[in-house]
């Protein structure tokens, strides 16, 4: 990696910057796909007690995101949400180090299955999450089968 990030956790919705950072997100995704496709979840929900949301800095400025919730369904897992890098920092291996830092963070909590839904526009993203070593898998939770929606799990050992 090029840059080196760091990762802090966001516990305020009004810290500065992360509302911008969350907004980049949202028009990107809302240019790749239809609303009923877009599964972002607002700032406010990734903030709590039964989630984290990260922002990622290089050189104190704040470049990247993303964000886990802990979810009890046919399993307990851990959902990636919001993974985002800045256009003019793509290209650095930043996401790499915020799906890192976040399967970390999920497996320092306990957590052994992670699950994440990416869209076929995406295919950086699907790439990286490949190569990371999730697999592709049908929908869950709330989830429903979507041509524009690509369903991954991974599971951590030990």
């Amino acid at each position: 990696m090029s840059e080196k990030l760091k990762m802090r956790r966001v516990w305020d919705v009004n810290a500065s910057g992360v509302e911008s950072i969350v907004a980049k997100s949202d028009e990107y995704l809302s240019a790749l796909y239809p609303a009923e496709s877009n599964h972002a979840e607002p700032l406010d929900a990734l903030v709590g007690v039964d989630s984290a949301f990260f922002a990622g800095y290089v050189d104190e400025e704040l470049v990247a995101c993303g964000a886990v919730k802990f979810v009890e369904d046919d399993i307990t897992y851990g959902e990636i949400k919001r993974v985002f890098v800045d256009e003019r920092q793509r290209g650095k291996r930043l996401a790499t180090a915020v799906m890192r830092h976040l399967e970390q963070y999920l497996f320092d909590s306990g957590i052994r299955v992670i699950r994440l839904e990416a869209g076929p526009m995406q295919p950086e993203a699907l790439r990286l999450y490949h190569k990371l070593g999730y697999s592709e898998r049908g929908p869950f939770g709330a989830y429903r089968l979507d041509p524009l929606s690509v369903f991954m799990e991974k599971s951590l050992s030990d």
